[in-house]
């Protein structure tokens, strides 16, 4: 038996959706609530297989509770908004679903629940075009960064730096004292000082701030 919570501010809209899923033998309605604090109260209490949740509501709305709602019980958004922002934080926050009033039909709601209480995800056409989105621009900002880290590691390795010099460096970046790197890697003091001598030659600079710069830049990217 799938027990589902019904999250919404207008009593019409709750009846409505009891209504639409009243035809299934396995779908029963176990609760109810007209706002977002209510609905994870409600929630911790009842431990519903899917929770259908509104947006717009009253002392806390749909997207400030669905993380914690997520934790819970499988959330499938039941909302009229379609902004692309609301449907990417819906998604992010732990929703499994995203429905949109007027583009869907009771047997639609239906398929839907089933979906997400079997731990698979049902999205409307503009929630699916919404996350396509957040995929790319996750890939993007993912091949960016492994871009940026192979820029980083072949600019870094034209300084012709010792692996013992860039743990050096490294240290020297995160703001320790020559005594601080000297105990943390086990050396004297004055290895650490000849360290930097040889350090700040490769790197053609001539005092600690100068070399931070030069190994991170002033946007974490070395320069040349």
């Amino acid at each position: 038996m799938i027990d589902v919570l019904i999250v919404d501010d207008n009593p019409i809209v709750r009846t409505a959706i009891r209504g639409y899923l009243a035809s299934a033998e396995d779908v029963r309605v176990v609760g109810e609530a007209p706002d977002g604090r209510t609905a994870v109260t409600v929630a911790t209490r009842l431990r519903p297989t899917v929770t259908l949740l509104d947006h717009r509501m009253p002392i806390a709305d749909g997207l400030s509770v669905v993380h914690q709602l997520s934790q819970q019980t499988s959330v499938l958004v039941l909302t009229s908004d379609s902004d692309d922002e609301l449907i990417a934080g819906m998604l992010r926050g732990g929703a499994s679903g995203y429905l949109v009033h007027g583009e869907f039909d009771p047997a639609e709601l239906l398929r839907a629940v089933h979906a997400v209480a079997a731990g698979q995800g049902w999205l409307s056409p503009r929630g699916a075009s919404v996350t396509i989105a957040v995929l790319r621009e996750q890939a993007n900002r993912e091949r960016d960064t492994v871009g940026r880290a192979e820029q980083i590691r072949r600019m870094r390795q034209e300084f012709g730096l010792t692996r013992r010099e860039q743990e050096v460096v490294e240290l020297l970046c995160a703001g320790h004292s020559n005594a601080a790197i000297a105990r943390r890697l086990l050396l004297t003091e004055k290895t650490v000082k000849n360290h930097l001598n040889h350090i700040f030659a490769k790197l053609r600079v001539t005092n600690r701030t100068e070399a931070v710069v030069r190994w991170s830049g002033p946007d974490g990217t070395p320069n040349r």
